[in-house]
């Protein structure tokens, strides 16, 4: 007997229909002789549903009540799939953040758990229930409801497997697993039984939509096992957990490219003490996150040049903020590029194995891709190139180190 924590989106869970086929997954699971705790999201499309209701009231919810109309999307969820399966003939309860005491702090829309009382659920597991909670959400000292951000049902999941100490957190999504790259991009991408989760962490953070940054740290901290499965098809999926010596035959693990990208550029700025700062410190002050950074210093000595990414979304409010900044320090010159897009190579393998970035630059610079940035670290290697590159550079750097083919046992 295993206990089996299992997250649902809202695809999976997005019609009657939908959580009458992942109750009979749930109850399948269950007759095996295993624990299941279930954590849901709100039916798809209801979360933009309801702040489009917040939004034809006020401009400016208050984010207390805003939290309060968002968790009502979960708890619908948790209530069906809750019914469906005791017409199944298999006992469940149902519970809300709150009712689960899954305690937070008070930042309303984006809340942190600090603690989970396993108290209840346990208690029904041990009495056959299957435990259908609410994800999304929690409570704060005060009692009042919150709600855990993006990615917070994922979070929730995998906060509640370290709870309880489950042998394995399964995430249910719209793809069978995490692969080499998009298989939009390259159609011989290839699924990856396993994956460390320093790997899945770059993944997410360079563009890979499967899992959110926060859930894939949360579970490398509590060394909780995740899988990622398909809510539509059976197979293993891929599992994320420690690095192990059969991982490491893998030079590359995964390709990952971010269309979001910006890049800003400044000439000619005095070079002392501080500069970085003064041109960064106004950047950051508007809450605008930087990327990569790349400086030169001018053969006098005198000058340097500095060139950065940030998101796309902020690249006009960055660009504006560097002229200002410009003008302050008696910079050459500022420039800009929207059209920008990085990709990036990950894998655990770089640590043992040398020529990695050498192969890379051969692959891209036979196919005339021209590298504009270049960002490493000890299992990562990005670099930025015009926008119309992207899908050839992918297909280029996947075909280059054959990740359509398994690693070598």
């Amino acid at each position: 007997m295993a206990l089996i924590v299992q997250k649902y989106g809202g695809t999976s869970v997005g019609s009657p229909e939908r959580i009458a086929a992942v109750a009979d997954k749930v109850v399948d699971w269950h007759k095996r002789g295993n624990d299941i705790v279930v954590v849901v999201s709100a039916m798809s499309g209801e979360t933009n549903r309801l702040l489009e209701l917040a939004g034809a009231v006020t401009d400016r919810p208050v984010p207390r009540e805003l939290d309060v109309l968002l968790a009502t999307g979960e708890q619908v969820t948790i209530a069906l799939l809750s019914m469906a399966l005791e017409k199944r003939g298999c006992p469940a309860r149902s519970y809300t953040g709150t009712q689960v005491h899954i305690r937070t702090d008070s930042a309303f829309t984006k809340a942190r758990i600090r603690e989970i009382d396993d108290k209840h659920m346990r208690a029904d597991l041990g009495e056959g229930r299957v435990v259908v909670v609410a994800g999304f959400q929690g409570v704060d000292e005060a009692g009042n409801i919150t709600t855990l951000g993006r990615g917070g049902s994922d979070t929730t999941a995998v906060a509640l497997a370290a709870a309880l100490h489950a042998d394995e957190c399964q995430i249910y999504t719209d793809v069978d697993g995490v692969y080499t790259t998009d298989p939009r991009v390259v159609p011989e991408a290839r699924r990856l039984d396993r994956i460390t989760f320093e790997e899945m962490l770059e993944m997410a953070s360079l563009g890979s939509k499967v899992l959110q940054i926060r859930s894939v740290s949360f579970a490398g901290r509590y060394n909780v096992p995740l899988r990622v499965l398909s809510s539509f098809e059976e197979g293993e999926g891929t599992l994320i957990t420690y690095e192990d010596e059969k991982m490491e035959q893998a030079l590359i693990s995964g390709i990952a490219f971010s269309r979001d990208e910006a890049k800003l550029t400044i000439l000619g700025v005095p070079d002392k003490p501080g500069v970085a700062y003064s041109l960064l410190g106004p950047i950051a002050d508007a809450n605008i996150e930087v990327d990569m950074i790349v400086q030169n210093v001018a053969p006098d000595g005198a000058t340097t040049d500095f060139t950065f990414t940030v998101h796309r979304n902020d690249y006009k409010r960055a660009l504006e903020i560097l002229e200002r900044t410009a003008n302050e320090m008696g910079a050459r010159e500022v420039s800009g590029d929207d059209r920008i897009v990085k990709v990036s190579l990950v894998g655990v393998g770089m640590r043992s194995h040398a020529g990695i970035a050498s192969t890379m630059f051969a692959a891209l610079a036979k196919e005339g891709v021209n590298i504009r940035m270049i960002s490493t670290s000890e299992i990562k290697i990005s670099v930025v190139v015009d926008e119309k590159y992207l899908e050839l550079a992918v297909r280029a750097l996947h075909e280059a180190f054959q990740l359509d083919q398994p690693p070598v046992k």
